[in-house]
């Protein structure tokens, strides 16, 4: 409800407002690195919906530096482990909608999606009533989360 009620009165970029915080279960900051941050997404497709976010506010792919697409990848590659190892997920899907037209929602400001993905993720809810069933609250999965990705983050010496 919140969303359907405030999602065009919103003030300046939700991401570049995220990127001032800190790691947190209330605005769904997982972990840091010196060019991106990752963040749940707070309206998710499966249980551990996760975003990689450059700081930079930027929505032309071929502009983002190169430093920031490399770690934007290897922030992809830990948070897929970290998936794989805490939710047990599957598999993932793992993209970027660059553009309105591409189905990007924010499309003032890059992100990188990483959906976790399970054999019996799908339903008829989503069939009959475009409605998506997430059993895991945002506060638990950050719970679940933040603690692995940051300890990865500061193993690979990307924060």
């Amino acid at each position: 409800m919140k969303y359907v009620t405030t999602a065009d009165v919103q003030d300046g970029c939700v991401f570049c407002a995220y990127a001032e915080q800190q790691p947190d279960a209330t605005c769904g900051v997982l972990a840091r690195a010196r060019h991106n941050f990752v963040v749940l997404n707070a309206f998710p497709y499966n249980s551990g919906h996760m975003m990689v976010v450059p700081y930079e506010h930027q929505s032309d792919f071929t502009a983002l530096p190169a430093a920031t697409l490399e770690e934007m990848m290897a922030l992809a590659q830990i948070a897929v482990a970290v998936l794989q190892q805490e939710f047990r997920c599957e598999g993932a899907n793992v993209g970027l909608n660059i553009g309105k037209a591409a189905g990007a929602g924010i499309k003032d400001h890059l992100h990188l999606h990483i959906v976790p993905r399970w054999g019996g993720d799908t339903n008829f809810m989503t069939a009959l009533d475009d409605t998506r069933v997430v059993p895991q609250s945002l506060e638990d999965t950050w719970a679940g989360l933040a603690p692995c990705l940051q300890r990865a983050i500061a193993e690979a010496k990307l924060a």
